[in-house]
């Protein structure tokens, strides 16, 4: 089973990067504000501060660029950081000519692993797709098109560096800017047990370990925007994609009942590369 997903997991993140090289699918300026004693301490418990939370609303942002081409993907949801549990509909690029309209990709994460629905050719409408993430060479933070809130959160527990930049807002809430460079293996050894294979799979796959951020963070140091800049080669072209990946966090407490798939729902059969 392990091995099925390890192939499906390459093909996926392989088909976005094959649509790259095919030519592509179809806040205001800081003010002057009081620095924190600490900022490196500070966006290391930025993950905690989303668990003491709760809930929240999500939007994200993929934008892939290798060879002078670009892709955008994004998608919207919701996400309980207690339970490491997520929804998000993904919504793929048209393809330049408009031909074709891709549709939207239901995913469902969890600790150790990603469901997707309307992700894979040949694959039953009313079934789900698994990946175990930790068999993924990027630890799925770029693989699904978005990175999961959780673990784009933890990835600040291996800042190294920290600079803070002022006072600005986002959507309205006066925020704290930062921004600083991450190290993936660090941030692995210091991630919750649910999260660790992720990110250690990151750290081992992608083109370097530091990962440049810019996070925004409120008075009670919740993740209200984080944007993370990741490097991997991709192996069908031996070429480096750059990774720009956004999460925006928003309405705080809000309803978010994550029901994973039961076993019977699971594909099992062979999936096809699109």
């Amino acid at each position: 089973m392990a091995q099925r997903e390890h192939r499906w997991g390459g093909a996926l993140a392989a088909g976005v990067v094959v649509c790259l090289g095919a030519g592509g699918c179809a806040g205001g300026a800081a003010a002057e504000g009081s620095p924190p004693a600490d900022p490196l301490d500070t966006l290391h418990r930025a993950a905690n501060a989303l668990v003491d939370a709760g809930t929240s609303r999500a939007r994200t942002s993929m934008e892939m660029a290798t060879g002078g081409t670009r892709v955008t993907i994004r998608g919207e949801g919701v996400y309980d950081f207690r339970h490491r549990l997520g929804r998000l509909t993904v919504t793929l690029p048209q393809d330049p000519a408009g031909t074709v309209e891709h549709r939207p990709i239901t995913e469902l994460l969890a600790p150790g692993a990603l469901f997707m629905k309307n992700r894979g050719a040949g694959v039953p409408a009313d079934k789900w797709v698994r990946v175990a993430t930790a068999t993924l060479s990027d630890g799925n933070l770029v693989t699904g098109g978005a990175t999961d809130p959780f673990t784009a959160a933890e990835v600040l527990r291996g800042a190294r560096t920290a600079t803070y930049a002022g006072r600005t807002e986002v959507a309205g809430t006066e925020v704290r800017h930062y921004r600083g460079t991450a190290d993936l293996a660090l941030a692995a050894r210091e991630a919750a047990e649910g999260g660790r294979g992720a990110l250690a799979a990151a750290a081992k796959g992608f083109a370097t370990t530091e990962v440049p951020f810019d996070v925004f963070l409120d008075e009670t140091g919740r993740i209200r925007k984080v944007s993370h800049r990741f490097r991997f080669v991709n192996g069908h072209r031996d070429a480096v994609v750059d990774v720009s990946s956004t999460t925006l966090l928003y309405g705080f407490g809000a309803a978010a009942d994550v029901r994973l798939p039961d076993a019977g729902d699971i594909y099992a059969g062979k999936i096809a590369e699109e």
